[in-house]
């Protein structure tokens, strides 16, 4: 007889957790299972395998008890048992349940036959009565009659004159549709023109040297429509924002010829950062690397860009990559842009230069490190892991200098408040703000009721944001307990939240401090946090949205999403103004500290990097 065994269940188990959105429970089941060492080829595996294979056992155990041996009368009904049952109790059992069954059904067809039989007496004696009353109650039905057809007419009439006005309405929409449609023709015209205009004020007599890096609009079009199905893929039509038309979506769409796309990486590509102070961008991959990409200053040229001249490779495993205990899952900069920190699924955090050369491995972690973070003075770097730990490395002496033991699950994120306090958050539902020296958290932020995925400080180290797979985003103040402000208008779970670069202690004092939160319902909404009231919500994406990323002047704010496109939007109208669609899933988005480039990472193996002017 044919029997799974317990690595072909894990397998089925890991995957039912990934189809079903329980991303950290597929890590830990995978982690401890030693998923990636079985040989099973996924992608023979089809989707929801494992119920199905649960749901053909259950009608094997009903089949049985329902067909024994000595069965012969197939015609009989057919006992469905309750799922409980069958799991819970054995061919017998199950048997004697159906028998019982079958005798109630019977009793209740009888009481059901002699029913019918009062019934049918009962009703030839009121035949006869009725005979008797017949002609009376005739001549009253006929009047009765009457009225209701004439209280049915006037239904009908007032029916009518409903469809008619319903026909009028709607043509006067169509009158109001075709006029706004031409203000909006009207509206996208004066923006081409305007947009004209300003490149032409942009050019320069010094700049006649590079002006065959320059096109005209006519020549971007005409690289677009050549270009089409070549490394960039044109979005389907669909509903960018609230305010935006098919129109407005085409005008805004970023073409191929500013976008470079970044290909090298054998694997999905899980995180990206720009340098603070060059032109460096890292990324960090499934296939066991992270890489140094040099992006060139100027306007982008498209094409791919996977020349040795312009990336370095740093390999986390000698050998053979794609090994998926080596995948790196997080990176960092330091704030002079001189060291980069990668995290790792084998549980090491790496330090490598600004040439790729391996400067420190730390080990101490007993799972993988999900979140990384240099503090702003350098000198220490900050890991999160699925050992339920959070550790401060020295950097300078190369070595562990406190572990924080406080969580009951993994630790999901942690977040700097200054250069010797942070923030951590766990699959427990809890967030900690510890110190390094101290043995016990400092503060404790209970509240959220499902997994914290990720916790970030404002600019000025007063507030905390939180955000949660209960649907809810928070902020905290360290001065009280409960939470200040419960941000509660998204209708699934909060993946990530980001802090606006603006208000006191910013390099744009003068506007308003901004808290985005971006969900798996496809929205990314920008919150009040003084009021805790919702400002905008921006309905552009039609999947998940895993990252959002605000420009360093704060008035745009890009988002990025499993629909495979990537928006930015203007904070101050609260709509779209640019949007380009690769050919993958987006796990990251990221701006240059000049804001005129963004970055995105792509489940297709591949990076671009686009060119951002307004």
């Amino acid at each position: 007889m044919t029997s799974i065994t317990s690595v072909e269940l894990n397998y089925l188990v890991f995957r039912y957790l990934q189809e079903s959105g329980f991303t950290h429970s597929a890590f830990t089941l995978g982690y401890e299972a030693g998923i990636n060492k079985c040989t099973i080829d996924g992608n023979l595996i089809p989707p929801g395998a494992l119920i199905s294979f649960v749901q053909k056992g259950l009608q094997y155990l009903e089949m049985e008890a329902n067909l024994s041996n000595n069965d012969v009368e197939m015609d009989e009904d057919f006992s469905f048992l309750q799922p409980l049952d069958i799991i819970t109790k054995d061919v017998n059992q199950l048997r004697q349940m159906i028998k019982e069954k079958r005798k109630n059904i019977q009793k209740d067809r009888d009481k059901d036959r002699d029913k019918d039989k009062d019934k049918d007496k009962d009703k030839e004696v009121e035949r006869e009565h009725e005979g008797e009353r017949g002609c009376g109650r005739e001549k009253e039905r006929h009047e009765r009659e009457k009225e209701r057809e004439k209280e049915r007419e006037k239904e009908r009439e007032k029916e009518r004159e409903k469809e008619r006005e319903k026909e009028r309405e709607k043509e006067r929409e169509k009158e109001r549709e075709k006029e706004s449609e031409k203000e909006r023709e009207k509206e996208c015209e004066r923006e081409r023109e305007k947009a004209e205009s300003n490149k032409e004020r942009e050019k320069q007599p010094e700049e006649l040297a590079d002006a065959d890096m320059v096109m005209d609009q006519e020549d971007k079009d005409a690289v677009k429509h050549e270009e089409n199905g070549t490394s960039v893929v044109g979005p389907e039509p669909m509903d960018i924002a609230t305010t935006s038309t098919l129109a407005s979506q085409e005008a805004c769409e970023i073409p191929s010829s500013d976008v470079i796309i970044l290909e090298g990486h054998t694997s999905e590509v899980c995180a990206c950062a720009w340098s603070p102070t060059g032109s460096l961008l890292a990324s960090g991959s499934g296939d066991s690397t992270a890489r140094i990409w040099t992006i060139a200053d100027g306007l982008c040229k498209s094409g791919p860009q996977n020349s040795p001249l312009n990336v370095l490779v740093l390999k986390h495993v000698k050998g053979r990559t794609n090994e998926k205990s080596k995948d790196v899952t997080t990176l960092d900069w330091n704030g002079e842009g001189t060291l980069l920190a990668t995290g790792s699924y084998d549980g090491q955090a790496r330090i490598w230069t600004t040439n790729g050369e391996l400067k420190t491995t730390l080990s101490k972690h007993k799972g993988p490190i999900f979140s990384l973070k240099w503090n702003k003075k350098g000198d220490y770097l900050l890991t999160g892991s699925c050992d339920k730990t959070a550790i401060v490395w020295d950097v300078k002496a190369e070595e562990w200098k406190q572990q924080f033991e406080f969580h009951t699950g993994p630790t999901l994120d942690v977040d700097w408040r200054n250069n010797v306090s942070f923030a951590t958050s766990s699959t427990d539902n809890m967030i900690y703000v510890c110190k390094i020296g101290e043995t016990r958290p400092v503060k404790t932020f209970a509240g959220h009721q499902g997994e914290v995925n990720c916790v970030k400080w404002d600019p000025t180290g007063s507030l905390l944001a939180s955000c949660s797979d209960d649907i809810t985003a928070k902020i905290w103040c360290i001065k009280q307990d409960k939470y200040v402000h419960d941000l509660r208008e998204h209708s699934r779970e909060i993946y990530a939240i980001r802090w606006s670069p603006t208000g006191l202690g910013t390099n744009n004092p003068n506007q308003q401090l901004i808290l985005a939160s971006a969900s798996f319902d496809s929205t990314v909404k920008l919150w009040d946090v003084e009021q805790g009231k919702l400002l905008h919500s921006l309905n552009g994406h039609r999947d998940p949205v895993y990252s959002v990323a605000f420009s360093p002047n704060g008035e745009y704010l890009a988002s990025g999403s499993l629909d495979r496109s990537m928006h930015i939007w203007s904070l101050k109208e609260g709509k779209i103004v640019k949007t380009y669609t690769g050919n993958g899933g987006i796990f990251e988005v990221c701006w240059n500290k000049e804001g005129d480039k963004i970055a995105a990472c792509f489940a297709n193996n591949t990076l671009c990097v686009l060119d951002f002017r307004m």
